[in-house]
């Protein structure tokens, strides 16, 4: 390990990206590279960008300018940007950032070994393709790599990547491409090696992940029974999911399937027509309420979360208060917002913009309704027993910190319990993002 080099990646944005970075560490690690906390003596710093959030080019510039003086410091030092900034902006990274030696898409971080055999000749290395191949079967399996050290007590696991919605507001489809599901005897195999390493509960993730149709037929519902089936595995969520792909037998297995817990993140974006339509989603306010609905009768205690656009462009106060109708009608238990911020290439990035000052106070309103809502959710769970999956130490001597069924963050003072111990709880209190409990069992 003495002659390791260290690694340091940045990770931004959604839970695909966390997946991602670890898979790239591992193609990196069979190339020599181990991880370390701190850029400040890293022989190699990566940036895992997302271009969700507002101005994320910019803040990424702004992250690579940080690192002149290490590079300065250190001329071999290698810099690295990879994800959905690096495919939106290509070779302008390093136009901007003459710093930079590598630029690498979110479709082929699996070449990144070829690409390390560029930069150790001394030249740059850029790849924002599209390439056929899966890039899953050409990542390296050697010794080291996700076969080596026991791994955390949750994991994510990709199953599908890209979307082809199109809404009005959204990179996704320029930067991860069309959709694409992996092979169900893939995904299996890599579940029951994560079960191996001492993962007893697994996110699948996608950027429309109920849209997954796998080989033979095989639909998110029947890839979920497929995974029950894994002994040692206990637990099962997915995201982030899309309205209109709400099948029947998803629905049908939250009520019926014992590992599927109660949660399903379920964005909606807006509750006025007017703004889904022109957002391109699909889907109407009431249609989204009748699906509610209908995934409340099959699982009764399922918390749902949302995502919410405010001050979208021609949003009015008229659809704006529809928006807030919608989010009282379904009481969520967590939600994502934001204030509208555009993306250049996207159909919305065209249209008349709200005044910024508007659609910030309509962000205000929109999250103290959605606190609300949260708070409430976490003070009905008090004197409730849930299960929860410990996963690290908390903040104090003797606390350890998990996630119930629900998601919801737990903590408890009970030093003898270590990450993996999948325990029963009693809630005892509501905190402002957590809850507290004492171990029943």
């Amino acid at each position: 390990m003495a002659d390791k080099k260290k690694l340091y990646i940045r990770t931004y944005g959604c839970q695909m990206n966390v997946y991602d970075s670890e898979r790239m560490a591992e193609a990196l690690g069979a190339d020599g590279y181990a991880e370390t906390d701190t850029p400040d003596d890293a022989d190699m710093i990566l940036l895992n960008t997302c271009h969700i959030r507002e101005k994320a080019a910019e803040k990424v510039y702004s992250e690579l300018g940080r690192f002149k003086g290490l590079k300065a410091d250190n001329p071999e030092l290698k810099i690295g940007v990879a994800g959905c900034v690096a495919q939106a902006e290509g070779e302008e990274i390093m136009r901007r950032q003459p710093m930079v030696d590598l630029v690498v898409g979110p479709q082929t971080y699996h070449r990144l070994p070829d690409m390390m055999e560029a930069l150790a000749k001394g030249e740059k290395a850029l790849d924002t393709d599209f390439p056929e191949e899966d890039k899953f079967e050409h990542l390296p399996k050697r010794p080291g790599a996700r076969q080596g050290a026991k791994h955390r007590p949750a994991a994510f696991l990709t199953v599908q990547e890209g979307c082809d919605k199109f809404c009005a507001f959204c990179v996704v489809p320029y930067t991860r491409g069309a959709e694409v599901s992996r092979p169900p005897t893939r995904i299996l195999s890599e579940a029951r090696e994560l079960v191996g390493r001492g993962v007893r509960e697994i996110t699948l993730l996608g950027q429309n992940v109920n849209a997954y149709h796998g080989e033979g037929g095989v639909t998110l519902a029947g890839l979920i029974w497929a995974l029950n089936d894994i002994d040692g595995l206990e637990r099962i969520r997915f995201t982030t999911s899309h309205p209109s792909d709400m099948a029947d037998d998803l629905i049908e297995a939250f009520g019926t399937c014992a590992k599927l817990m109660p949660y399903l993140h379920l964005p909606v974006q807006s509750g006025s027509d007017r703004i889904l339509k022109r957002m391109n989603r699909g889907h109407t306010g009431e249609e989204y309420l009748k699906l509610i609905e209908r995934i409340r009768a099959a699982r009764p205690d399922i918390l749902i979360s949302g995502d919410f656009i405010t001050g979208f462009p021609e949003e009015t106060d008229a659809d704006f208060q529809d928006t807030m109708a919608l989010i009282r009608a379904v009481g969520y238990g967590q939600a994502y917002s934001f204030k509208y911020s555009s993306r250049p290439g996207t159909p919305a990035a065209e249209r008349t913009l709200v005044d910024p000052d508007v659609a910030n106070a309509r962000l205000q309103e929109l999250q103290a309704l959605i606190s609300t809502q949260q708070r409430a959710a976490q003070d009905a769970m008090i004197g409730r027993e849930v299960s929860v999956l410990f996963e690290k130490p908390g903040r104090f001597p003797g606390q350890m910190v998990g996630k119930s069924d629900h998601l919801h963050a737990v903590h408890v003072a009970a030093p003898e319990l270590e990450p993996g111990d999948l325990k029963r709880v009693r809630i005892t209190e509501s905190g402002t993002n957590s809850l507290a409990a004492v171990v029943v069992d």
